[in-house]
């Protein structure tokens, strides 16, 4: 479990300039809080929606709050892009992913590519190549069951599997873990009518014998939870 303390309940009231969101705190106070995922956050924005937030106290901050998760259907959501990276280095290191298991050693944000940084590179195994691993969040669920990425269009999402697709025929291993911070999905799916471009690229990059993983989370007033791998569709 990523704990994290100290998480206060409230009501979203709206968010703007892709990075604010103001949050109605149960305790009657209304807060600005910078909201850390710069997507369209599709289905989660209806204002009212129930809210978790950490109070960030850092007196260098202009926000001293930060939006963590929304609910949706009765499931709470993580919206922080900055855990994906967290849980998944975790979840490497304490052997949730066998595909990955063996390497000797593995760092994060290395550059490789054109002036690309890949999440985490592992390295030293004794029977297979270097692996390469981007971390996707996502967050989406338009279908019961069924978590998606992306929710928007995704340029940048496209050109890292153009990218891992060559380091495939270069003779290396690449894997794409995308981190579903929700756990009532079983089924993962690219949302092709969302981003036709990163679902072509997406294809393309599956056919080189790029890896897909899909893991989830379950998040809580605690923190979040590893829960269960997804299907890959």
């Amino acid at each position: 479990m990523m704990i994290m303390n100290g998480l206060i309940k409230g009501r979203l009231q709206s968010r703007y300039k892709r990075f604010f969101a103001d949050i109605d705190l149960s305790s009657g106070e209304t807060v600005t809080a910078h909201c850390p995922n710069p997507g369209k956050m599709m289905g989660l924005l209806e204002t009212g929606t129930e809210a978790l937030v950490t109070h960030i106290n850092d007196p260098l901050k202009k926000l001293q709050y930060r939006l963590e998760a929304l609910k949706e259907n009765g499931v709470w959501v993580g919206v922080n892009t900055q855990w994906p990276n967290r849980l998944i280095g975790k979840a490497i290191h304490d052997g949730l992913i066998t595909e990955l298991d063996g390497y000797e050693t593995v760092r994060p944000e290395v550059k490789y590519g054109l002036n690309s940084r890949i999440d985490f590179l592992a390295t030293a195994h004794a029977l297979r190549p270097d692996a390469y691993i981007e971390v996707k969040n996502v967050h989406l669920s338009r279908t019961e069951g069924l978590a998606e990425f992306p929710d928007c269009v995704t340029t940048r999402g496209a050109k890292h599997l153009h990218e891992l697709a060559e380091m495939v025929s270069a003779g290396y291993r690449a894997v794409v873990v995308f981190c579903v911070q929700r756990d009532d999905c079983q089924r993962f799916d690219v949302a092709a009518d969302l981003d036709g471009k990163f679902a072509e690229a997406y294809r393309t990059a599956r056919a080189h014998g790029v890896e897909i993983i899909a893991l989830g989370f379950g998040f809580s007033e605690q923190g979040l939870t590893f829960s269960h791998r997804l299907e890959v569709l």
